[in-house]
């Protein structure tokens, strides 16, 4: 009986506990169900539906992938607030960042007598070795700061390309600023003259590589203008300078407004300079051209501040004096001014004396007319020859004593006028004086305004009408790199450099095309060239490669002992690797073998090879084919020991 007791009481207990197992496993179930339910709609309402939840027990587990720090600490507050937060478990990954924006690559180098020093971040690839020894041999003693920092970012598009173009520009400027990026390229710059400062813009301009902004600000000293001169002149209703001179950028403004203002129809040009003779001169120009511009034609001159105002034959003299009275009240001390109003002709003067000057195209030199005696013509003479060389002149000049005085100062006043064009006329009679021609200098007339002011006075009556042709400039007419890249093309198109066989010595019809070339690149400058040579497919690949890369070297320093700029020329051999024709004929084989020149850019253009119909299978990228292609001549070299031929 107790065994039964014993047993009935033990039996009860088991089956209390496991009711209580039952009913504690239904409750965590629903808490770990009420849970993650709480915790999903509360992140969805916050819109963080990326994050998962799973429920063990009392504790509530987070995963998924979080696109940022911030959300993923969002998502354990939003958590926490359903549910107590140390329950809340961190399982939650965060996405990738180094899938990153690379941040802008830029270098800074400024250059002065103290040296040079470099400032930016660069990409880790970038060869800072061979930066730093293109400079070293730039900077005073040797010193250059690198204050470069590097970051492990694929390098951008032309970034090695806009770089070298960057410190091409440092070697050209002593003092300067450069400014760096893959975009975008920006020069502050001090240059010694005007002409300085004009052949740099024009230079850079066009080495600038595709694509890039280039900002140039590049100043150079004021020239000192001596005497301070402008003339500006009237015919029917229009009006334009001869000479303009200004001392700030803003009397520039004002000047060029007045001359506007009175009927000049182009843009005008003013030369800013130093030797203004007085603060006001700006405000004495304005006033002399409005007055002019009142009389409705004639000229006036300003010799420093000499100013001479030269009515048209015909003018009403009540307006005459008018005008020249109110001038005359306004203008600023220290201007003199003298008003000339021509008296009416009263007989025909017939044929009157001349003198004149003929400048041809080709420089040469003819002198007709009457000079006074034969001193004079001797003086003459020795003066032309001196400005336009002996063997240019040629003169048949006569003696006559009945000329008047001072003839001989108009003579030469003309004939120094006109040594600053490139062709024309000078014509000089006893009543006046004509300079007419073309120029490659834009301030050819400025200049020929002041002789004339300056040898004949103020009052003196003269005519020039002087064309500027962009052609003559020496600056502006250098041929930009395409240009040059043709002229190769079209020596190579039919004259081939050679190699005596199995060398890489230029045989000794080579060194005529070479030189050919050499001439075409000193007009050209420093262009960005790549010298690649080539062979056929006979023999073994790295003799081949090793021929191609010593002919090309072979071509480079044949330049370089011409003289020619090579610090932007690059010479590669590309073995048997770029055919451009068949290697099973002995026609294709020559061909294969040869040298190329390739302009460096972003922008192939067609070569001579493709206009001919040859297939562009050696064009590589980012290169334009700057040549045709020049065979070698020279036989097979015969077979190695081992039974091979080295392709040539």
């Amino acid at each position: 009986m107790r065994l039964s007791a014993i047993a009935i009481v033990a039996l009860t207990f088991l089956s209390a506990a496991g009711l209580c197992l039952v009913a504690a496993g239904f409750a965590v179930k629903a808490i770990e169900d009420n849970s993650e339910y709480g915790v999903r709609l509360a992140l969805d309402e916050n819109s963080l539906s990326w994050a998962e939840v799973q429920a063990d027990g009392l504790q509530v587990q987070l995963t998924g992938t979080a696109p940022s720090e911030a959300q993923r600490f969002k998502a354990l507050s939003t958590a926490g607030s359903v549910v107590d937060a140390a329950r809340v478990i961190d399982a939650m990954d965060i996405r990738d960042t180094s899938v990153l924006q690379p941040p802008r690559f830029s270098v800074e180098i400024l250059r002065n007598d103290s040296g040079i020093s470099l400032i930016g971040l660069v990409p880790a690839a970038t060869d800072r070795a061979d930066v730093l020894e293109r400079l070293v041999p730039l900077a005073a003693n040797g010193q250059v700061t690198d204050l470069l920092e590097t970051a492990d970012y694929p390098v951008p598009d032309q970034w090695d390309r806009v770089l070298g173009f960057g410190i091409r520009a440092v070697q050209g400027m002593p003092r300067a600023k450069v400014s760096i990026s893959a975009d975008r390229v920006s020069i502050t710059a001090m240059a010694d003259s005007v002409e300085e400062q004009r052949r740099l813009e024009v230079d850079l301009a066009r080495r600038v590589p595709t694509g890039v902004r280039l900002v140039l600000d590049i100043s150079s000293p004021r020239p000192v203008i001596t005497p301070f001169n402008l003339r500006f002149l009237m015919a029917d209703g229009k009006g334009r300078f001869d000479a303009c001179s200004a001392d700030t950028e803003e009397t520039r403004g004002r000047i060029l407004a007045a001359a506007r203002a009175a009927g000049m129809e182009d843009r005008g040009s003013c030369t800013i300079g130093l030797g203004v003779p007085s603060p006001n001169w700006g405000r004495a120009v304005e006033q002399s051209i409005a007055a002019l511009a009142e009389l409705g034609a004639g000229s006036v001159t300003f010799t420093d501040a000499d100013i001479t105002l030269l009515a048209e034959q015909g003018t009403d003299q009540a307006l005459f004096d008018r005008v020249v009275g109110e001038l005359e009240g306004r203008l600023p001390d220290v201007f003199a001014l003298t008003a000339v109003l021509p008296a009416p002709e009263t007989e025909e003067t017939g044929d009157q004396t001349e003198f004149t000057a003929l400048l041809s195209d080709e420089g040469a030199l003819q002198l007709r007319g009457r000079i006074r005696d034969d001193v004079s013509r001797d003086i003459m003479e020795n003066f032309a020859k001196a400005r336009f060389g002996s063997d240019a002149v040629v003169s048949a000049v006569r003696s006559d004593e009945t000329l008047p005085e001072g003839w001989m100062v108009r003579v030469l006043a003309g004939l120094e006028s006109l040594s600053k064009l490139s062709s024309g006329v000078t014509r000089v009679t006893e009543t006046s004086l004509t300079v007419t021609g073309t120029t490659g200098s834009e301030r050819a007339s400025s200049q020929i305004a002041a002789i004339l002011a300056d040898k004949l006075g103020e009052t003196a009556d003269f005519t020039i009408n002087v064309t500027y042709d962009e052609a003559l400039d020496p600056i502006a007419a250098l041929p930009t790199p395409e240009e040059c890249i043709g002229q190769i093309n079209e020596i190579l198109s039919t004259r081939k450099i050679n190699f005596e066989p199995g060398s890489d010595t230029p045989d000794s019809a080579a060194a005529g095309i070479i030189s050919d070339i050499a001439d075409i690149l000193l007009d050209c400058g420093d262009l960005p060239l790549e010298i690649s040579g080539h062979t056929d497919s006979q023999g073994r690949v790295e003799m081949n490669q090793r021929l191609s890369e010593a002919r090309a070297q072979a071509v480079l320093n044949a330049l370089r002992s011409r003289r020619i700029l090579t610090s932007s020329i690059t010479a590669v051999g590309y073995g048997m690797d770029q055919p451009i024709a068949d290697n099973e004929t002995e026609e294709g084989r020559e061909a294969n073998r040869r040298i190329e020149f390739r302009l460096v850019t972003t922008e192939p253009v067609e070569n001579a090879s493709e206009q001919e119909g040859v297939a562009d299978d050696a064009q590589t990228p980012q290169e334009e084919d700057a040549s045709d292609t020049d065979a070698d001549g020279g036989d097979e070299t015969p077979s190695d020991d081992n039974g091979d031929e080295a392709g040539e």
